[in-house]
């Protein structure tokens, strides 16, 4: 797959920046510590989805120390509703139970020590370095790997070959909010069956062939 010319970038994500100003996720939470619990639960869920949840969990646990006291099953069953949530409740435990003994309860601005945490890993480590501390990370879920090759913005054979090319390639000046800007155009237009081409805004700079109408 060719690679869209760099100018061609810059000017995918001015327009995305001046379209929508000032993305963010789609997930709820009420702090840095909700909105780690609200990533590990939305692997393989949707974010509506997640949000249905984590409602029910954040209003009866919205601390370390209050989903300690909840326990796993008190947690399961306020998550049930999203795919493999036994496993999520359990890591949601753990991972409150590091907090509290190794952070003093607080999400910690450190990627080696956010990938400790039961549940964690590289892109929901880039969410939470990204939303709360505005470090200019990229997160490469499903959505972005599929635009990204196939727009040529920065193709890639793996999620970590494509987030250190996109790195390399998007302007700094847009790199805060890169990810959000690239999920949301991935969920809403770029979609994996039936790309919206008619109404993307960068459907002139990218490279796919086979575009819709």
């Amino acid at each position: 797959m060719a690679d869209m010319k760099l100018a061609g970038v810059a000017e995918a994500f001015r327009r995305l920046r001046e379209t929508n100003p000032d993305p963010t996720t789609e997930l709820e939470y009420g702090s840095p510590y909700q909105l780690l619990v609200a990533v590990v639960l939305s692997a393989q869920a949707t974010d509506k989805g997640v949000n249905l949840a984590t409602r029910r969990l954040f209003a009866l646990a919205p601390t370390p120390e209050a989903m300690v006291s909840l326990g796993e099953a008190g947690i399961s069953e306020q998550i049930k509703t999203i795919g493999l949530f036994r496993n999520k409740a359990r890591n949601t435990l753990l991972l409150s139970h590091q907090l509290l003994e190794r952070h003093g309860g607080e999400v910690p601005h450190d990627r080696e020590a956010l990938e400790a945490l039961p549940g964690v890993g590289r892109k929901t480590a880039n969410v939470v370095l990204n939303t709360i501390f505005g470090d200019p990370t990229m997160a490469v879920d499903t959505h972005v790997f599929r635009l990204s090759n196939r727009t040529g913005l920065a193709p890639g054979k793996d999620v970590l070959e494509v987030e250190k090319r996109l790195l390399r390639r998007i302007p700094k000046e847009y790199l805060r909010d890169a990810h959000h800007w690239l999920i949301l155009h991935g969920r809403y237009v770029c979609t994996a069956r039936k790309p919206k081409c008619g109404a993307c805004l960068i459907h002139d700079l990218c490279l796919y062939r086979d575009k819709t109408e």
